[in-house]
């Protein structure tokens, strides 16, 4: 049997869409499985054992020079990739229009959401058999529902994310990894409660380590850590290595971005801050201690995060 899947980004969504590859191989153990992801986050979905192949999409890229030559030529070897053989299923858990083209170029019985479902419903018109998957599912569980309908199986109750990655040596298990960046600045918690939060964790025993990728993100990152004793801001680095970062972590606690559901699908773990989304829907979710603190509009106080990571450490 041959499945492809179809979710390419973003982070988070991708990190959601690991346990429908772990459900697969459950049913269809000698299924070959692969991929489309958006290549900056190709790395992590091929961190699943049960992924064949990763096959790079460069939509982003793409659409910033989508007249030049180079583009079309990258994008006819990627359709060109996906037509190399066919599928039995391909699943489009994503429910975008982009994401249904992509589904459409492949050859097999493209599956996705019915219009009532997607997040797009005019991507419902690309696939050959369409279900219908509550809204108010959390994503992983709308993700594994899909392939599950598709696939005609009944998924566990517990997601499995599948992956592993060996920790890195470099901070050890006595370290807090403080993840302070994501992409809208309502998500954002205030710097003078990492900072409280930080000086807590130092108490305690605790090394943080600050992860930031742009200038900006690194910026806010220095002047939060340069005010806790003890911490550092990682150096720029590779989605893998900072993986193994996050594995070697005693704890993660950050606001709601890729990262720390990345945390939770290695097993760490995990405290995500909300405030400007709801953790019902996109909360961090995993068998392993992952708890969501705060909600749209009520971001938690440094006492209520303190009171959660206690009984973690």
């Amino acid at each position: 049997m041959r499945i492809l899947l179809v979710k390419t980004s973003s982070l988070g969504d991708v990190i959601h869409n690991l346990p429908v590859v772990t459900d697969l191989r459950r049913h269809f153990p000698d299924a070959a499985i692969d991929w489309v992801a958006e290549e900056g986050f190709a790395e992590i979905a091929g961190l699943h054992p049960g992924v064949r192949r990763v096959i790079p999409a460069a939509l982003r890229r793409w659409r910033k020079a989508l007249f030049a030559p180079a583009t079309w030529r990258e994008i006819g070897a990627f359709r060109a990739t996906l037509q190399e053989e066919g599928y039995d299923l391909v699943i489009d858990t994503q429910g975008l229009l982009k994401s249904a083209l992509i589904a459409r170029m492949a050859r097999g019985k493209r599956c996705g959401y019915a219009a009532t479902a997607a997040r797009e419903p005019l991507a419902a018109r690309f696939y050959d058999a369409r279900f219908d998957v509550p809204k108010h599912l959390h994503a992983v569980e709308r993700n594994r529902r899909l392939a599950a309908l598709a696939g005609g199986y009944a998924a566990t109750p517990v997601p499995d994310y599948g992956i592993a990655v060996p920790p890195a040596p470099t901070f050890g298990r006595t370290s807090a990894i403080l993840l302070t960046a994501t992409s809208r600045d309502d998500k954002l918690w205030p710097e003078d409660r990492w900072i409280g939060l930080g000086r807590a964790l130092h108490g305690r025993g605790l090394t943080c380590l600050l992860p930031a990728g742009s200038s900006a993100e690194r910026e806010r990152a220095t002047r939060i850590a340069q005010a806790i004793p003890g911490a550092s801001v990682a150096p720029p680095m590779r989605l893998a290595e900072l993986a193994a970062q996050l594995a070697a972590a005693r704890i993660v606690i950050g606001v709601d971005t890729g990262l720390v559901h990345l945390a939770a699908a290695l097993g760490r773990p995990v405290l995500a801050l909300f405030s400007a989304s709801d953790p019902a829907l996109t909360g961090v979710l995993a068998a392993t201690p992952a708890i969501n603190l705060g909600s749209r509009g009520q971001p938690p106080g440094v006492g209520d995060v303190l009171a959660a990571a206690m009984p973690l450490l």
